[in-house]
């Protein structure tokens, strides 16, 4: 799977995304996180697809079953690329959100691809295991829940670039390690600890990347969104 980036709308308003989506002629791949969902709520999802973007709704659900399963039946609405919720919730929730997913399309099979997000590219090794009390690596945590999406049924996951290419040996070509934490080289890593450049990602085995300082913040951002392009190799 080698596609166009997707860009991380890490904006408050719908006017601040507005003018940036302006600064295209194109549709795009955007991600839609929680700091926009949540404050402007599903009209955001229903303007961005009235303009034919793809979008990635990214709000991790992480909640027991059954509420899980709820909020996944009323998402699948919309026609989305992807969705996702916290490995950390469990088998019986990740199995819950895909029955939801489907439950909630009209043709009773979503074209939805369903993601389990594994460890945060910003938590680094030594923060998992002195707060979250992971006494493994992080390549280790990371793997065991890339294999718990899979074993749930879901289409992959969220990893940083760094466990991809271990994420496709032990769970398939197909399998999608949707990788944020990506960074022009002349950027800063931010609040980020495990990034890389889109031509490193690629190599690194990311089937899919999303990319969002580095093209939000850019003096220029269609010059630098096409050089993300570039690096990344996508094509249509």
């Amino acid at each position: 799977m080698n596609q166009k980036p997707f860009i991380a709308l890490d904006f408050p308003t719908w006017e601040e995304t507005s003018y940036f989506l302006g600064l295209f002629h194109e549709s795009l791949n955007v991600k839609v996180g929680m700091e926009l969902y949540l404050q402007n709520g599903p009209i955001i999802i229903e303007k961005l697809l009235s303009k034919d973007h793809r979008i990635f709704l990214d709000l991790k659900l992480h909640d027991i079953p059954n509420t899980v399963y709820g909020a996944m039946k009323g998402l699948a609405q919309y026609d989305l690329e992807l969705l996702n919720v916290h490995a950390a919730g469990g088998t019986a929730m990740m199995e819950k959100a895909l029955e939801g997913l489907e439950a909630g399309s009209s043709s009773g099979r979503s074209r939805t691809k369903l993601i389990a997000v594994t460890q945060l590219t910003s938590t680094s090794e030594m923060q998992m295991r002195e707060e979250q009390l992971i006494p493994r690596s992080i390549d280790d945590s990371v793997l065991h829940y890339a294999s718990l999406a899979k074993q749930s049924g879901l289409h992959g996951v969220v990893c940083s670039p760094h466990e991809a290419a271990l994420i496709r040996e032990h769970c398939g070509e197909d399998f999608l390690r949707v990788t944020p934490g990506i960074r022009l080289s002349q950027d800063e890593k931010g609040d980020q600890h495990r990034v890389t450049t889109p031509e490193k990602a690629k190599e690194l085995g990311s089937s899919v990347i999303v990319v969002g300082r580095s093209i939000t913040k850019a003096v220029d951002p269609r010059q630098a969104y096409e050089q993300v392009v570039k690096e990344w190799g996508a094509i249509e």
